[in-house]
């Protein structure tokens, strides 16, 4: 049977589910709550496979499946972004939106199917559940959708499945069968999108900045698979594989990743790129100030490193070290939102690209600085890094700036919403940045109540709901963009729902939380 916290966390979610679908009632309403109920059956069977070694690929231990809630925010947040589109009158966003939506049921649709079809003896009630979810999927989407967002749909379930085989074989213990569903769906969704928008460039349509996220994110999946594949047949530590990975990373970014961005934006990437960093004073003084918080950041690696002595190499950073850089990731993305969202964008982008690509020379102890890197960044592992990659600062990045890549900018008039969509650029700042990070200093220090069959305490998740208050005041004050509309009440339960469900969940809040925060400011 499901243990105590994933009833509770699954509850919260159902409970989500249905205040997004009391705001946006429509036809793919039924398919989410139908999609709701066959995940929360379909988790029993991912988690007993993973209790019994019974599951296709090694999965990330010490955590549930996640099936549940990960299933319900691609959907969700199509939904959410059909609403706001059909609202703004931008028929093309809003049918961006459906597409969405539609594919985030029918991949989580297939990851269920796969755990109903491994799991012996078969399931038979799972099975009439899952068929009557998916029978109502597809009879929707027939109904819904045209022939070519059809094909669109289809091209995305077929980018999900090969990237699953192959990234899960090759990243072993890095996800849950939940935290795969995000990622790779995200991935793939962003290839998919990549390729359509690089067949039809002549269209003119999207902003140089969107276009720059989608060439960076597939760059940097492509490089690595490359190098994956190049260094089983040769020692990624020696000296010569080094120079020839340093040569080929220049290669293909210079040689396919340019001309691809030059192809998109039709001008110089580079060019383009310093033209917009340095448009603006109010840009260079972010930048220069970012960087003092980045050099800052690698100060206290280094410091926290030093002070590890000899006889203390099992010796793990605290939580409330770690939550250092959840406040140097607030002050870095404050300033960005409050003066200029569209440079925190591409900074973002720019950012994830080093992390990914400074985690590759990690891995494959690429010298100079692989073994270093190996070095510093294992004092702050913990459980959820058991895998060979370390995840946890890209995932903290993601939390922060999903909510600023997926702004519906062009159903934003006047680049902003109303009511509680005006923070939905902040969702990651609330949910990760305050709220996470005040839970696990608050509770560790001075919790002692805890909710049942956790670690996390009430004395955490309250004060995180409290200070998440605080901080939409001081929102308020700072940034005259924001007009909440007297939706209170909605942005008081949007975070109380997701400060419970940080306390439960057990995939990576990091990347879980500011979704689900900004699916509930959307609606």
């Amino acid at each position: 049977m499901l243990n105590k916290p994933v009833l509770a966390e699954s509850l919260i979610v159902f409970i989500i589910v249905l205040c997004v679908h009391v705001v946006v009632w429509d036809r793919y309403s039924w398919c989410a709550v139908a999609l709701t109920v066959q995940a929360f059956y379909v988790q029993f069977k991912w988690d007993r496979l993973l209790q019994q070694g019974g599951a296709v690929f090694q999965f990330r231990a010490a955590a549930n499946s996640g099936l549940l809630p990960a299933s319900m925010v691609i959907p969700l947040l199509g939904i959410a972004m059909k609403e706001r589109c059909r609202s703004a009158g931008i028929v093309y966003f809003e049918r961006f939106g459906i597409v969405v939506a539609s594919t985030g049921m029918l991949v989580a649709l297939f990851l269920s199917v796969i755990a109903v079809g491994i799991t012996k003896p078969v399931p038979t009630n799972t099975c009439i559940l899952t068929g009557m979810a998916g029978s109502a999927i597809i009879y929707t989407m027939k109904h819904s959708l045209t022939v070519s967002e059809v094909i669109e749909v289809l091209e995305v379930l077929l980018i999900f499945v090969y990237l699953s085989m192959v990234l899960l074989y090759l990243l072993p213990r890095c996800f849950t069968p939940g935290e795969a569903l995000l990622v790779l769906g995200g991935i793939s969704f962003v290839l998919n999108q990549l390729i359509k928008r690089s067949l039809n460039v002549v269209e003119g349509r999207g902003d140089p900045i969107d276009f720059f996220l989608l060439v960076a994110v597939v760059g940097v999946v492509l490089l690595g698979l490359f190098f994956t594949v190049l260094f089983v047949f040769m020692d990624s530590g020696t000296w010569i594989s080094s120079l020839f990975f340093h040569m080929m990373t220049a290669v293909l970014g210079l040689g396919v990743i340019m001309p691809w961005l030059y192809r998109l934006i039709q001008r110089n990437p580079l060019f383009w790129l310093l033209q917009f960093l340095f448009q603006t004073q109010t840009r260079v003084y972010l930048l220069v100030y970012w960087t003092f918080l980045a050099a800052l950041a690698c100060g206290i690696v280094f410091y926290q490193n030093a002070k590890r002595s000899s006889e203390s190499k099992k010796h793990q950073a605290s939580t409330i070290t770690r939550k250092y850089f959840h406040f140097i990731v607030v002050a870095t993305y404050i300033p960005g939102l409050i003066y200029d969202r569209q440079l925190l964008h591409v900074a973002a982008v720019l950012c994830l690209a080093a992390f990914i690509f400074l985690e590759y020379v990690r891995y494959f102890r690429i010298k100079p600085f692989g073994q270093t890197l190996r070095h510093l960044l294992s004092l702050f592992l913990d459980e959820r890094d058991s895998g060979p990659l370390i995840l946890t600062h890209i995932y903290l990045l993601l939390g922060m700036s999903l909510p600023v890549w997926l702004f519906p900018r062009s159903c934003a008039p006047k680049g902003t919403l109303s009511g509680a969509g005006a923070l939905v650029p902040y969702s990651g700042v609330l949910a990760v940045g305050v709220g996470d990070t005040i839970a696990s200093v608050f509770g560790s220090t001075m919790g002692e109540i805890k909710w049942p069959g956790t670690k996390k305490t009430v004395e955490g998740t309250m004060t995180a709901i409290f200070a998440q208050i605080i901080a939409v005041a001081l929102i308020l004050i700072f940034d005259s963009n924001v007009n909440l509309n007297s939706s209170y009440a909605w942005i008081l339960a949007s975070v109380s729902l997701v400060s419970l469900l940080e306390a439960y969940t057990t995939q990576i809040d990091n990347l879980l939380l500011p979704l689900y925060l900004q699916i509930m400011f959307m609606t």
